[in-house]
């Protein structure tokens, strides 16, 4: 069977309507159905946030929500430097925010607690209690509750979800959320330690969860990648397995180290943080090379012009692009310029997808012309606006 891989790509026609824009086909449904279903995500989270505040009090609330919101910052600008390329839709991403401060904190809360008491009535020792739940209740249910969210966004945007980085990606917006509701109870409980509280848990580990996540989110993207269709469901039990591994031995450190907490953090979590945030720089050189490679077939047919490819595989070229189409053009050149550049990373990685095996060829066809036809609408509206 012929793939993408062997074929090039057809040569643009001689002439396009300048104006069409292709038609987005049985969406309607899909956005009410997403829509409530981030509605219902949300009410969620307001729950999960009011359980908290009713337990530490609502002042003390206030002022751990609002210190909450430093390492929450810290870590959506983190996820946005690595989402750079094709960026994933809003509505999805406040999804997995939502569902991570509202549907994992509320799971995590009742299971956590519950086996709090249970093994100190049984054992007759509040610390043994303690023990069971941060070392064995914790990292087991917090991170398939989080994991579950990632597989929604998984399996709801499966064409979509193109490799390791959109794993990395929903998997840190579900643990940034999460260790949002959860850092409010910690502040909110930290009393005259709230300044220690807030050092180690806000600005030294801010990305703590995430990088338990990341196991889930990248055996998933592995997934995503995979030939196989059915690859998710041997790699995601292997991923949650190091996400728990990882978080128990986390909870483990903080229970037994005491005083040498931060020196065994340096020893070790830091590197393995250093090592995690290496391979987000690889795997954004990963992206634009798949962008470079692929769209070079269609400049060898004359869909791209060469230095169309080489501002579409840098960054920083395509931030000079928007800001020269902006100045010459205004503001509707400058989103023409964004669109055209969407549309044509999209394309490239889906004809990655393709390339490789891991989409129907028939609708890749379908979705490919749409992409080149609304290409060349933007293409033709940047340099209308810049003439004009």
């Amino acid at each position: 069977m012929t793939s993408p891989s062997t074929v090039r790509p057809d040569s643009p026609p001689g002439a396009l309507p300048a104006q069409w824009v292709p038609p987005r086909r049985g969406t309607g449904a899909r956005d009410v159905l997403a829509l409530l279903a981030v509605v219902l995500i949300a009410v969620a989270a307001l729950g999960a946030v009011a359980l908290v505040l009713l337990q530490v009090g609502v002042g003390a609330g206030v002022v751990g929500t609002l210190l909450a919101v430093v390492p929450l910052t810290v870590v959506l600008l983190g996820i946005r430097w690595l989402d750079r390329w094709e960026p994933e839709p809003r509505g999805a991403l406040a999804f997995g925010l939502l569902w991570g401060a509202g549907i994992s904190v509320l799971v995590s809360l009742v299971v956590n607690d519950l086996t709090l008491y249970t093994v100190a009535q049984l054992t007759g020792d509040i610390d043994a209690g303690v023990a069971a739940a941060t070392v064995v209740s914790a990292p087991i249910v917090e991170e398939v509750a989080k994991g579950a969210g990632v597989l929604v966004l998984f399996l709801a945007r499966r064409r979509y979800f193109d490799g390791v980085v959109d794993g990395l990606v929903y998997a840190g917006v579900v643990a940034a959320g999460f260790a949002f509701t959860e850092n409010i109870l910690y502040f909110g409980r930290a009393g005259e330690m709230l300044a220690e509280t807030f050092v180690l848990r806000g600005l030294a580990t801010p990305f703590a969860h995430l990088l338990f996540t990341a196991c889930t989110g990248a055996a998933l993207g592995l997934a995503a990648r995979s030939r196989n269709r059915y690859a998710a469901w041997w790699l995601l039990p292997l991923g949650l397995l190091g996400a728990i591994v990882g978080h128990g031995l986390w909870n483990a450190t903080s229970l037994v180290a005491g005083a040498a907490y931060l020196a065994v953090f340096a020893v070790v979590q830091v590197p393995l943080f250093g090592g995690v945030v290496g391979l987000a720089f690889w795997l954004r050189r990963q992206e634009s090379a798949v962008i470079r490679h692929r769209l070079s077939e269609y400049a060898q047919v004359g869909w791209l012009a060469p230095h169309e490819v080489d501002m579409l595989a840098s960054l920083q070229r395509r931030r000079t692009a928007v800001g020269w189409a902006t100045r010459a053009g205004g503001r509707p050149a400058g989103d023409a310029m964004r669109r055209f550049q969407r549309d044509a990373t999209t394309l490239a990685f889906q004809r990655q997808q393709a390339a490789t095996g891991r989409a129907d060829l028939r609708r890749h066809a379908e979705s490919e012309r749409e992409l080149l036809t609304a290409m060349t609408t933007d293409r033709h509206q940047v340099l209308t606006a810049a003439a004009g």
